[in-house]
């Protein structure tokens, strides 16, 4: 199994803005490969892309609907306010979290 990380609603370090939109382009290339993840886990601000504000829900709704499971940091979506505004993939913890990540062949952190 392969394990995709997004710790940040942003790509790389430095401009924000830059760093958003590299991200969502490699959302949307992820979305398109033949060959996808089998999970994406999202923490820290990671999990505003899930939420309806996050600008990169059309992608992470495709890649959920061609099988890819979404889970998603509960306590990282209540300290950004955003229990409410998911809009793909679920709500998870960090137990699951950790397990995920261990049974994975491979974890690639982005």
């Amino acid at each position: 199994m392969t394990a995709i990380v997004l710790n940040s609603d942003a790509m790389g370090h430095g401009d924000d803005a830059l760093g958003k939109k590299l991200m969502g382009a490699y959302l949307k290339k992820l979305w398109v490969k033949i060959e996808k993840p089998e999970v994406i886990i999202l923490y820290n601000s990671g999990v505003k892309l899930v939420s309806k504000e996050g600008g990169q829900l059309e992608a992470m709704v495709g890649l959920e609907e061609a099988g890819v499971e979404i889970i998603a940091c509960g306590t990282c979506l209540d300290h950004y306010g955003l229990m409410d505004s998911i809009g793909a993939g679920r709500v998870s913890n960090m137990e699951e979290i950790v397990a995920t990540m261990d049974k994975a062949n491979k974890v690639i952190t982005i």
